[in-house]
């Protein structure tokens, strides 16, 4: 039971969080998290209104289900009903209410029993709502935790009008690979031990995703799955469409050929091969590659074209494997903490080339790393818990590699 110095402890914590963060949507994002774990919440969603297309985004969403592609009519649902009228909803599984019947947590598959919705209302107008659901104790939402919501939701919702922030439903982005229910599991003595436990993620065409998680959370393994370099325990893993949860060996080779480039942390490199040199070698075993030339140009080391792996810095090494990844022109690379072997500066430049191949190829770049700041530059952060999506927060304005400091 939480007490009145509970709360008090709280709303200071949720205070700091949205006075000192200057990104506004890392602010939101961390004040969700922090009302979401105090009141042992499974699942939480702030949800703001698009007024040119009437449409409630998810902006930033935690829990096992991935939302992002989704924006819903400012309807008869709970969080329609909340931004509409100004109301706040306190839900019981017992007592009954259709109003979140047509929620999109439960038509993602997430089994709505109790929740808490209420108004985003800066004093002007209703801009949104908060939503959260499933105590996990599995008990219901107090009146008094409805009003720590309340709490938050109107300083949040005056933050969002002090800072200003446009919300944009867009059109409903391409999907390149969605993942529903994939899990891992090692054998390990007798036993086995489950490292993914069910993760449902779409990644989309032409989009920067950075995901963060502590070690052991499954970062790695996840992306090795997506890769073709490991194999799913259970799940489904579909690809442009087409079902990749258990490939032949001869369908994986093709995949990691036509839609796979990789970027490591330890570049991995061929010593007796020049830069050029190492990006015509998979040039050469590419379907249909770019000029090796034009690749190692596009990584700004044309002059260091003929110069072997030991006479380059770090830096220009894993700017020749990103060469070596864009040659082949795959749909999607995969970049497992590229800068984490690199200072700060040359981190920078690094990373000003993926946001370059973002821009101009419209390539997917999902990208592994411990470094919160250059989540900034991400169109979405997904963090891992546990082996599975924890949260998942838009940057409606990704910041440039060149504005990341740490």
């Amino acid at each position: 039971m939480q007490t009145k110095n509970d709360f008090s402890k709280i709303l200071q914590e949720l205070f700091e969080e949205l006075l000192e963060e200057d990104n506004l949507e890392a602010a939101l994002a961390g004040s969700l998290e922090i009302l979401a774990r105090a009141l042992k919440s499974e699942a939480g969603v702030i949800w703001l209104l698009d007024r040119d297309t009437n449409r409630m985004v998810p902006m930033f969403h935690m829990g096992p289900i991935d939302l992002s592609n989704f924006s819903v009519e400012l309807a008869n649902t709970a969080e329609g009903f909340v931004t509409k009228t100004g109301e706040s909803l306190l839900f019981s599984a017992d007592a009954g209410d259709d109003r979140w019947e047509g929620n999109l947590l439960t038509e993602n598959g997430l089994k709505v029993s109790t929740g808490v919705c209420v108004p985003l209302n800066n004093l002007h107008e209703v801009v949104g709502c908060l939503e959260i659901v499933n105590k996990r104790d599995g008990t219901d939402y107090t009146p008094d935790e409805m009003k720590l919501c309340q709490r938050l939701a109107a300083m949040a919702a005056l933050t969002i009008d002090e800072k200003g922030l446009k919300v944009n439903a867009g059109e409903k982005k391409d999907v390149l690979i969605s993942l529903r229910g994939v899990t891992k599991e090692y054998p390990s003595g007798d036993g086995k031990i489950t490292v993914l436990k069910g993760i449902d993620l779409d990644i989309y065409k032409g989009e920067f995703l950075v995901i963060l998680g502590e070690s052991g959370c499954g970062k790695s393994t996840l992306v090795n799955i997506i890769g073709g370099m490991d194999n799913l325990t259970d799940g489904t893993l579909l690809v442009d469409g087409k079902d990749y949860s258990h490939p032949t060996d001869r369908e994986l080779t093709e995949y990691r050929r036509e839609y796979m480039g990789f970027v490591f942390q330890s570049y991995n490199l061929m010593p007796n091969l020049t830069a050029q040199e190492n990006v015509q070698f998979i040039a050469d075993i590419a379907q249909d590659p770019m000029p090796a030339a034009e690749a190692i140009d596009k990584v700004g080391l044309t002059d260091r074209a003929g110069n072997y792996p030991a006479a380059l810095s770090g830096g220009q090494q894993q700017r020749v494997s990103i060469a070596r990844a864009i040659v082949k022109r795959p749909k999607i690379i995969f970049a497992d903490e590229p800068t984490a072997a690199l200072d700060y500066q040359t981190s920078i430049e690094v990373l000003s080339v993926f946001e370059e191949i973002v821009k101009s190829r419209g390539t997917t770049v999902v990208m592994i790393t411990h470094n919160p700041e250059i989540a900034k530059m991400a169109n979405r952060v997904v963090k891992l818990k546990s082996g599975l999506v924890g949260s998942v927060k838009l940057n409606l304005e990704p910041a440039k590699a060149t504005d990341l400091v740490w």
